[in-house]
């Protein structure tokens, strides 16, 4: 199982402080039925910790215009609005928010060059609040397609997260179903693709990052 390369150390924290704590549970508490329930409650965060920071094997799908999945999750937003920043023109929003369970590797949607990039620091509003968009601390990944479409996405922190990793930069080309990045904790990502796409999913629908087409370009 492959652990995300900037987690490590959050998990090595993890389990010095599990361990710590597993420690004066067994050696000083002496009532067993606190002391063993406890116990198990340590090492069960630690197995959730674990699994919470893996990069999953996905195969990759769909065809050189199919917009992937960038995180495991539901479907919480498909409406058409006007995305300012960027692509400065009316799209399909596409959101997918991951909860406490969900893996939180995030994974390139498509095929395609880096042609913008910029982190902002912000609140850590409920990640599902339509607000979060603008006020959460988040980054914003535009890349354009060799057919020539554009697409953004945006890694938005949640009430817990404290921390967006991103490894877009302007000029680089990525590959769908490659790791782009991780959140840490709560968190929702935000897709914006042309009017003309071919939108296949719903509000309520679970997708899996690589392996869920969110549209055809």
């Amino acid at each position: 199982m492959k652990i995300d390369r900037d987690s490590i150390g959050s998990l090595v924290l993890v389990y010095l402080i599990g361990a710590a704590l597993i420690f004066v549970l067994l050696f000083f508490v002496r009532t067993p039925w606190i002391a063993w329930p406890l116990t198990a409650l340590v090492l069960w965060f630690c197995i959730w910790q674990t699994a919470f920071f893996r990069v999953p094997e996905r195969e990759r799908t769909g065809t050189p215009r199919s917009v992937t999945s960038v995180a495991d999750g539901k479907v919480v937003i498909v409406d058409k609005v006007f995305e300012p920043e960027h692509l400065k023109t009316e799209c399909i929003q596409i959101s997918v928010y991951m909860n406490f369970f969900d893996v939180h590797a995030n994974f390139w949607p498509v095929d395609g060059e880096v042609t913008y990039y910029h982190y902002y620091p912000g609140k850590h509003v409920l990640a599902f609040a339509p607000k979060a968009s603008e006020e959460n601390e988040h980054s914003c990944i535009g890349l354009q397609l060799p057919c020539g479409k554009r697409i953004l996405f945006k890694q938005l922190a949640g009430v817990f997260a404290r921390r967006i990793v991103c490894y877009a930069r302007d000029g680089v080309s990525v590959r769908r179903g490659d790791q782009c990045g991780i959140i840490k904790f709560g968190s929702r990502i935000d897709l914006y693709v042309p009017l003309d796409a071919d939108v296949k999913v719903k509000v309520g629908d679970s997708v899996r990052a690589c392996e869920t087409v969110l549209a055809e370009l």
